[in-house]
């Protein structure tokens, strides 16, 4: 009996093993759309600049195209061509302009005062072989920034609102197939969503979709969660099926799971479905995982979901997603669980852009700045203040780190509740998410009754699409409850921490986080407050009003078991809020990484305290011609039990480590080599820092030195400059000019100095930047053919420096 069981399930689980093979050539296709576009910019306040549009009726009859952009034989000879992602404003320069919305995008000048910079028109010539005629043809946008409309062969199809939300269109009435098509993509960027820099265009991923009549639906089709009961996990699956087809159809529809290596570890059955013409219809089944292997942030194991719809005895569509075993808890008395296990939330929030090339980033920069965070400490990273882009999740998911996903706006209207809506359709399939924001910071609602009643509007939603996750709202209030904190499930403070004791107190049933806190000021390699170029020091000592140093609110943290930690105002710099200061200063400073990623000082205080690595960090530098015998402030972040340091060799004391602080001396200065040494748990630790000769060789560090030529890929690449001993020069300024060969493109230049008015993208054969504190970086693109590609960096009187990187296919 249990040969012919195992016998059975065998001839199972081969025939699923056969339609996984059928799913591979079945009609489902999902293309890459990101070659091949021809931009051109518009005008907001001059249609004869924006190509007649608003002049030539093109809404008198279906397909009227009258003499605009959107008609197919338009001529774009003269217009750019681009690849996507693409953000049309990081390449435009920086403006003075006394208007706090400019002002708080970075002065780039777009928007309702630059009209001629506020359009941006997008063309693309694609062709859908005949044999893919007879299924569904749809064009996907992961982002248009904003206020977007799309055309195909000259017919309008649809237009799409947010800047930050994907959107999909079903184009298969207006194809030809086995001939040349053309899609038009016109976004105004006239009107800003946000207060920080945005940028503006296709600046996420295009795709072409390719399916069968009879699919799994676009939007949210396919839904995993689990729970687990001791050593054993029920995986829910719901598989939306949608018929578009002529005729009633009836189906069929099973999933399996597989583990990371392919392997199929769970089945279900093989159900019938029918659906009536343009009816869809959700079938839900529970599979059983023995033994689950469980998706943490140290070993963020993915399991792969797969949903098989056949129709007349044929696979006619599938679709495959990543999910991650693991259990979430909220407890108002002892915190935010994992799998079972307390986690106190190190976390960060950030916006999207990065130094060269704003919030257009390739693939790889995503899994670079998670990366970074990572080595830092980070556990937790929240979307401020939109919808992130999918690869940042993708990201997350895979390096293991728990997301706070947040929508754009607390508000309940028709095309607010959908935009959340499809945030969750989208999203909610995700490991790294571990609960839903449903907005930040809205001082107009968030004491009000009507806020009361959005929020619980939206609360409602999200347990209805997505019931395995919680959410909370990120208010800047303190000790209030009335208004949507009546209702929210988990209460988020943004700063207001003196506030948390009296509210849990009041509300002790309520679990409570710190959605935004810190938001300390400080610029990269600066030590003393320059209010001629907007700088301020780079020590943990600067904030705004509202705000803490990062000290502060990471020791009140610590005291409080119920209080379930914070992310951190901001995991990077980014353009645009300006703080402090305003022009010249045309980014923020409340990154605890510049623009491009590289370290300030408060950064090694958070990887003290937030990882068990071996810190010993000493800050400044030790480069301060023409202050000799003046004191300088020396800061020492560790982790260590206590720090003892020298000057040239003699000691100038030694102090205990404070937990969760920092060390503190004044040091007259003396050119020469200033040395830590410490002990954490009788283990030696010494750090160093030494007054470097002048700089004599360019150094090029790559993230990789081998991409796949696909046309996307990306390497980032730091520079700096060594002395003769090969010592880094910590406060070099000089101007690096580069050039690449091979098949590859450089995309991006910055150094990380809130100040720099310098261009973010240059003229081909042109690209350069000046180093900001010894550090500048660079951003290559793969191109599509296989080969060598070599960069080469030069730099006036200095060694020049040249890397390899190799593509292949």
């Amino acid at each position: 009996m249990v040969k012919k069981i195992d016998v059975l399930f065998y001839f199972f689980v081969s025939c699923i093993g056969m339609n996984a093979m059928a799913q591979k050539t079945s009609v489902r296709k999902h293309l890459n759309f990101d070659a091949g576009w021809k931009f051109s910019l518009g005008n907001a306040a001059d249609p004869a600049k924006d190509f007649n549009f608003g002049i030539g009726n093109i809404l008198s009859k279906s397909g009227e195209t009258a003499g605009t952009a959107t008609a197919v034989k338009f001529n774009d000879a003269g217009w750019a061509p681009v690849s996507l992602p693409h953000d049309w404003v990081v390449g435009l320069p920086f403006k003075y302009v006394k208007n706090d919305d400019i002002d708080s995008h970075g002065y780039k000048p777009v928007g309702a005062l630059f009209p001629e910079n506020s359009i941006g028109w997008y063309r693309k010539s694609f062709t859908v072989t005949r044999a893919d005629s007879g299924g569904r043809i749809a064009l996907q946008f992961d982002g248009i920034y904003r206020d977007s409309k799309v055309w195909v062969n000259g017919y309008y199809i649809g237009g799409h609102f947010s800047g930050y939300n994907g959107v999909s269109f079903d184009i298969t009435d207006f194809v030809h197939f086995g001939q040349p098509n053309i899609v038009v993509v016109r976004a105004d960027a006239t009107q800003s969503e946000g207060w920080f820099y945005e940028g503006a265009g296709i600046y996420r991923h295009a795709w072409l979709n390719i399916y069968n009549n009879v699919h799994i639906k676009t939007e949210g089709g396919l839904y995993v969660n689990s729970t687990i009961n001791g050593n054993t996990s029920q995986i829910n699956i719901e598989t939306t099926v949608e018929n578009k087809a002529i005729n009633n159809s009836d189906a069929t529809v099973y999933s399996y799971v597989t583990d990371r290596k392919g392997k199929i570890v769970a089945t279900g059955k093989e159900l019938p479905l029918a659906l009536a013409i343009n009816e869809s219809k959700t079938i839900k089944e529970q599979l059983t995982l023995r033994d689950p292997h469980l998706w943490s942030l140290d070993d963020p194991y993915l399991y792969r979901a797969v949903s098989i719809v056949k129709y007349g005895g044929r696979v006619c569509d599938s679709v495959n997603v990543r999910f991650g075993i693991r259990t979430f808890k909220f407890d108002s008395d002892h915190g935010f669980f994992l799998n079972g296990v307390p986690l106190k939330v190190k976390g960060v929030s950030c916006h999207q852009d990065h130094a060269g090339v704003g919030s257009a980033l390739p693939d790889h920069l995503q899994y670079y700045r998670i990366g970074l965070l990572k080595e830092m400490g980070v556990n937790a990273y929240r979307t401020t203040h939109n919808p992130p882009t999918p690869e940042l999740l993708d990201a997350c998911d895979s390096l293991g780190m728990v997301v706070m996903d947040e929508t754009r706006l607390l508000t309940s209207g028709k095309e607010y509740e959908q935009q959340f809506r499809d945030l969750i359709l989208r999203d909610r399939n995700h490991a790294s998410i571990f609960m839903w924001s449903i907005g930040n910071e809205e001082y107009v609602t968030q004491r009000t009754d009507i806020g009361k009643r959005i929020a619980q509007n939206q609360i409602l939603l999200q347990q209805q699409l997505d019931p395995s996750r919680t959410s909370t709202y990120a208010a800047n209030v303190g000790n209030t409850y009335h208004g949507v904190n009546e209702v929210i499930p988990v209460r988020g403070f943004n700063y207001n921490l003196f506030a948390i004791d009296a509210y849990h107190k009041e509300h002790p049933g309520q679990p409570v986080i710190g959605t935004e806190v810190a938001s300390t000021v400080t610029t990269r390699s600066i030590y003393v407050k320059d209010t001629v170029h907007a700088y301020v020091p780079d020590y943990d000592v600067t904030y705004p009003s509202w705000a803490s140093t990062a000290e502060s609110w990471w020791k009140i943290t610590v005291a409080r078991e119920w209080f379930m930690g914070g992310f951190a105002w901001t995991g990077f710099d980014y353009r645009g809020e300006p703080t402090p200061y305003r022009w010249p200063n045309i980014n923020s400073h409340f990154g605890i990484m510049d623009m491009c990623g590289f370290p300030k000082n408060v950064y090694y205080y958070y990887q003290s305290w937030w990882t068990d690595k071996d810190v010993l960090h000493i800050a400044p530098h030790w480069n301060w011609k023409g202050k000799e015998g003046q004191p300088i402030k020396v800061w020492v972040n560790t982790n260590a039990d206590n720090v003892e340091l020298f000057l040239n060799g003699k000691s100038l004391g030694k102090k205990d480590m404070e937990r969760n602080g920092h060390l503190v001396w004044d040091v007259n200065y003396q050119p020469g080599k200033l040395k830590a040494i410490a002990y954490k748990k009788g283990k030696k630790l010494v750090s160093e820092v030494e007054t470097t000769e002048p700089a004599y060789r360019v150094i090029l560090s790559p993230s990789k030195t081998t991409l796949i030529a696909d046309g996307g890929d990306a390497s980032v690449v730091n520079v700096s400059l060594v002395d003769k001993k090969g010592r880094e020069v910590p406060d070099a300024l000089n101007l690096v000019h580069f050039e690449i060969n091979g098949d590859a493109q450089i995309i991006g230049v910055g150094n990380g100095d809130p100040s720099s008015h310098e261009a973010d993208q240059c003229l081909p054969g042109k690209w350069q930047r000046s180093l900001f504190g010894g550090k500048a970086q660079i951003i290559i693109k793969a191109g599509s053919k296989a080969g060598s590609v070599v960069l080469t960096a030069t730099a006036d009187g200095l060694k020049t420096a040249t890397v390899e990187i190799k593509q292949v296919i």
